[in-house]
């Protein structure tokens, strides 16, 4: 009967209290959980390896349960679920749900960090699940025994050290409470400010579970913490005379997760839109996609007296020196979290909500201002485009012109359907996708642009793939970021096939560090060993001890045709790219977009 807690004999404290939190999850909206095996975690394990099963036994829940061996890996692949489940089916953007981590003790736990980082700047509710050794054995030397409370600092949104279960009254209850306030923090819904939570769970032995069934489901405890709405009028009413006033020149800066609503502004008031790949609001007819190179010229970029920035911008030098000029007035434009999107520390005006005037279209730009800011676009596409098919410095291989990386960033855009999803690798590739990708319907675009790290990327895009398994995904990242996360190709044979092209840029070290100030010439006495880092590791070789099919592109020619079907399963292709020459390269497109813009 619900309301009533019936816990079976024999199952044992911390298989009962692992089944409550097991139904607890399920019941506050929790789906997937991604777990890594351990001693210590087991009741935890055992409950969800029941609620995975085809058909429950009677009073688990139903959940997807995801098995990784290492947990960075596991907490990178909970993260791609989140990122999916907020991919609703017509493309729309919906509300992420909470996902599940669950590890053992000691160094498992601090493996989850990276993740956990990522989740609090990008404000996704990661939900992280810990077994612990319980209080008498804290502080004695026990085996794989530290201090986990508070292990991940500021960076969760709350954090709860749950004593061992020992069966007392009420038990059950303060657990399911416990889950509520966690998943509530998680998602926001109290603060508007989502991220990860951390519950710390000790268990004593037995950790197996012994002959009781499992305890009927309960709503003791159990609260449905419902998202506070954000009133338009509260805060959008009364914004100062810069968020009201039109004719301003102005331009829409797209950051991160900025959304749909960035481009909306753009078209309704005439504005260009500078949008980021991951910005989810790249594309339409005010999508300005060589702006990093056009906010340089002083009739565009130099031009600009406001900026209404949506998300976190992250990419590029000149949208930073954009919003810190004193000359340019900086609306931020955020719907959550705690913080905003500032970092030239300039911002005039932080508004909840997009005012009425611009939403509705009343505020356009001076005439003629969107127009100038597109024919320049134009001109610069072509003139990018000239040059990238010079074919790499005039260079080729046996059987064809090399690949830089903007040309395989073009052929993989080129590709991406608006039905697929591309998940983008920090460093170059997103950067070069930045400068190339011109869509009128893009793809969705995933990224991990909280910290912008290497960490991880390769199981976030299988977590993104298993999330969103009727659609095809596809990841482009650079070679140090494939092999920095190689441990994410491991998929056990009892667990789901991942659908997942991934595409690796594979210049033997770190290019973006060429582009950089360590990559100016006088510096490179030291460039390679330090910066570049060349490893000459076999792909080839990597993939074929990890079971996964592996393709080789040498040249333009065989781009298209490797990328255009992936294929079932999970792929790679990789992609020999030419690192000698980018410093030059980008010296190179300045040039032409200067001249085209001339001209």
């Amino acid at each position: 009967m619900a309301g009533v807690t019936t816990t079976g004999a024999g199952a044992g404290p911390a298989t009962s209290a692992a089944r409550v939190l097991v139904q607890a999850l399920a019941a506050l909206g929790v789906e997937d959980v991604v777990l890594a095996p351990g001693s210590r975690s087991a009741p935890l394990a055992y409950a969800l390896a029941d609620a995975a099963r085809p058909e429950p036994p009677p009073g688990a829940p139903a959940l997807r349960l995801h098995v990784r061996v290492d947990e960075r890996s596991a907490a990178f692949v909970a993260l791609g679920l989140v990122r999916a489940s907020s991919v609703g089916p017509d493309g729309a953007v919906v509300p992420p749900r909470p996902v599940a981590v669950v590890t053992t003790s000691g160094t498992a736990a601090a493996n989850l960090h990276p993740a956990v980082l990522e989740a609090h700047h990008s404000g996704l509710p990661l939900v992280v699940l810990t077994a612990d050794r319980p209080h008498e054995l804290r502080g004695t030397g026990a085996n794989q025994t530290t201090v986990q409370v508070g292990l991940f600092g500021g960076a969760a949104r709350l954090s709860l050290d749950v004593p061992a279960p020992d069966g007392r009254p009420g038990e059950d209850r303060d657990l399911r409470r416990a889950v509520a306030r966690s998943l509530a923090a998680a998602t926001g819904a109290r603060t508007g400010d989502p991220g990860p939570v951390h519950l710390n769970l000790a268990f004593r032995e037995p950790l197996v579970p012994g002959s009781g069934p499992w305890p009927e489901p309960s709503t003791v405890g159990l609260t449905h913490v419902h998202a506070r709405p954000v009133a338009p009028s509260a805060v959008a009413a009364e914004p100062s005379a810069g968020a009201r006033r039109g004719g301003a020149p102005t331009v829409v800066v797209a950051g991160d997760d900025a959304g749909p609503l960035a481009r909306r502004l753009a078209e309704a008031n005439g504005w260009p839109l500078l949008a980021e790949p991951s910005s989810g609001a790249r594309g339409g007819t005010h999508a300005i996609a060589a702006y990093v190179h056009l906010l340089g010229h002083p009739e565009l970029g130099g031009a600009v007296r406001r900026a209404v920035v949506l998300g976190r911008p992250t990419l590029s030098r000149p949208v930073q020196r954009l919003l810190g000029r004193a000359d340019v007035e900086v609306v931020v434009i955020g719907a959550r979290g705690a913080d905003w999107p500032d970092a030239t520390r300039n911002a005039s005006e932080v508004l909840l909500e997009a005012p009425a005037r611009m939403r509705n279209g009343r505020m356009r730009a001076p005439e003629g201002w969107l127009e100038a800011w597109l024919a320049a676009d134009k001109a610069a596409g072509a003139a990018v485009d000239g040059v990238l098919d010079g074919a790499s410095d005039g260079r080729r291989s046996r059987s064809g012109a090399r690949v830089t990386g903007p040309v395989l960033a073009r052929a993989v855009a080129e590709v991406s359907a608006p039905d697929d999803v591309l998940v983008v690798g920090s460093s170059n590739p997103v950067r070069d996708l930045d400068l190339v990708a011109r869509w009128s319907a893009p793809p969705v675009v995933v990224a991990n642009r909280g910290l912008a790290g290497i960490d991880g990327t390769v199981s976030t895009a299988v977590g993104v793939a298993l999330g969103l398994p009727d659609r095809r995904v596809r990841a482009l990242l650079g070679d140090l970021t494939f092999l920095h996360d190689i441990g994410g190709l491991l998929r056990g044979p009892l667990e789901q096939v991942v659908h997942l092209q991934l595409v690796v840029a594979n210049d033997d070290g770190g290019s973006i560090f060429a582009t950089l100030e360590p990559g100016e010439p006088e510096r490179a006495d030291v460039f390679e060993r330090v910066f570049a880092t060349p490893h000459g590791v076999d792909i080839a070789a990597l993939c074929a001890g990890y079971g996964v099919r592996h393709t080789r592109v040498g040249d333009v020619d065989g781009l298209l045709p490797a990328l255009a079907a992936p294929g079932p399963g999970l792929s790679v292709v990789e992609v020999r790219v030419d690192r000698t020459g980018r410093r030059a390269l980008g010296a190179r497109l300045a040039a032409a977009v200067a001249a085209a813009l001339r001209d």
